[in-house]
């Protein structure tokens, strides 16, 4: 009996699909992104209304028909780095294990690069030089705890540090072993 509920839902959800489409365009920027938040499970950053039905329609029949199979996605992802950001997070998530990699013995932050590490950013066109020390970073002669105090004193301003110096995912600053 369990089968013919399940059956009839998907049924019912497949016939849904159409009027849920509709109902996309009449949608304002925050009804979208309540609507996002709903089928994806987080928030969205944008407030590109376009962009938003899009990827809303995209997920919503992708829900409602499945999305795509394992093994067209391997097949997608021999084909090179065209594999669109999404699919590709998806797969980095579903591999991750599910505890977290262990901390290195000596407790360091795993996102620091090795002690005697320097870190080089240029800022209002002076370089910064930066060292990574037992007890924190050298700069100026002056041992700081945090990359973050350097950066704020080097602009005046609260910045993260990972970010200021490049240590952060995808970022192009100069690091010295």
């Amino acid at each position: 009996m369990a089968k013919k509920g399940t059956a009839r839902a998907a049924r019912q959800q497949l016939a849904d699909v159409p009027q849920q489409l509709a109902a996309l365009a009449s949608m304002s920027v925050p009804e979208l992104a309540e609507k996002y938040l709903e089928v994806y499970g987080e928030p969205t950053r944008s407030r590109n209304k376009g962009y938003l039905q899009k990827r809303l329609a995209f997920r919503i029949q992708e829900l409602a028909e499945g999305g795509l199979t394992a093994r067209a996605v391997a097949r997608i992802a021999e084909l090179g780095d065209t594999l669109p950001e999404r699919w590709r997070m998806r797969q980095v998530e579903e591999r991750k294990p599910a505890t977290p990699p262990p901390a290195p013995a000596d407790g360091r932050d795993t996102r620091l690069p090795p002690l005697g590490t320097v870190l080089t950013r240029v800022y209002k066109g002076k370089q910064h030089q930066v060292t990574v020390r037992e007890g924190g970073f050298e700069y100026e002669g002056q041992l700081h705890r945090s990359l973050s105090s350097i950066a704020k004193q080097v602009t005046g301003t609260a910045w993260n540090g990972f970010s200021f110096f490049g240590l952060k995912s995808g970022s192009s600053k100069e690091v010295t072993p």
